[in-house]
């Protein structure tokens, strides 16, 4: 189901599993970010995973399980924003294909039809406006493949990018490549997801940006344990957090 361009007066939030268990700030921030632009926000306390490891992985029965519970905590039809490409590509991309032939599959099409991704949601559907509150800083973006290879909306982070007057976003020479994490790849493929990393640490570094903004958490865990493994001083930080920062009356 393809959502209304209407601004819409409520949605569900969807944090991920790495959103609630290591970074519980980019959930908040992303939050509040669709709060301030006067859309009310539902967190469904009983939310977990989306299924994406066990679905990729191969265990299709698992994954089910898992989605259908998540399923059950988003039954109102209402957009639900995600602060992953990832996760919101497992959800609208891949749901459909999972509960097929299944008793609740027109339920599970429905919602990958309002799910979207962050910036997306933000751009798309609220057309939120930024004024730059901080310093000038320079920064270099990562986009995850997800929302770059599965959702085609990698432009979003940049156009909301583009409305801080303060923030130079430098150019790095491996733009479209992956970082190597990639989910249970880095797992499987440790040495070819650590060159991976290795290369993607290089390009942004060579960019002599302070921070890497991603839209990721998946991403900015491979790439920030990465630099940090490394010594090196670049810092790794999830737009939604980069965002309500620059624009925070109250910093």
């Amino acid at each position: 189901m393809a959502m209304s361009s209407d601004r819409p007066s409520e949605v569900y939030f969807l944090a991920t599993c790495l959103t609630d268990l290591l970074y519980p700030r980019v959930g908040l921030a992303g939050m509040e970010l669709i709060r301030r632009a006067g859309v009310r926000v539902i967190y469904p306390k009983r939310q977990s995973c989306c299924g994406q490891p066990a679905y990729n992985s191969g265990y299709r029965d698992e994954a089910l399980k898992v989605a259908r519970h998540q399923l059950s905590c988003f039954p109102r039809n209402i957009p639900v924003v995600v602060p992953s490409g990832s996760c919101a590509g497992m959800v609208s991309h891949h749901w459909p294909e999972l509960f097929a032939g299944k008793p609740d599959e027109a339920e599970a099409v429905n919602m990958a039809g309002r799910t979207f991704e962050l910036t997306q949601f933000l751009v798309d559907h609220l057309d939120l406006q930024l004024e730059d509150l901080g310093e000038p800083t320079e920064i270099v973006v990562h986009t995850s493949c997800s929302s770059r290879n599965e959702l085609g909306i990698e432009e979003r982070i940049e156009s909301l990018l583009a409305q801080l007057s303060n923030v130079t976003v430098r150019e790095q020479a491996r733009k479209a490549e992956c970082c190597g994490f990639g989910g249970t790849f880095s797992i499987k493929q440790p040495d070819i997801s650590g060159a991976m990393v290795q290369d993607k640490c290089d390009a942004l570094e060579q960019t002599g940006a302070t921070r890497v903004v991603s839209q990721d958490c998946g991403c900015l865990m491979n790439i920030g344990g990465a630099l940090e493994k490394q010594g090196r001083t670049l810092q790794p930080q999830h737009i939604a957090e980069f965002l309500l920062e620059r624009t925070n009356v109250s910093n």
